[in-house]
């Protein structure tokens, strides 16, 4: 599967990510002017669960629920 990936930044130079499959708009409950492209095309296998380095956990069932994958909260500590 691949991915593009956006970002935002937080605060005390955290980011949050944003997942969605490539090519695909972000979708209309998760826009935000503050989602900046971070990565473009991200190849990953498919049955892969997380994304430690975007700090996205639950990847598969994001997707499937949401149509998009995102920085959990716990995360942004």
């Amino acid at each position: 599967m691949r991915l593009d990936i956006y970002r935002r930044a937080e605060h005390n130079g955290i980011f949050s990510y944003l997942a969605v499959p490539e090519g695909k708009p972000i979708p209309q409950e998760a826009i935000n002017t503050d989602w900046l492209p971070a990565e473009q095309s991200l190849e990953v296998e498919d049955d892969v669960q997380a994304l430690p380095a975007y700090h996205i956990d639950k990847l598969i069932q994001q997707m499937g629920s949401k149509g998009y994958a995102i920085t959990g909260l716990k995360d942004m500590q």
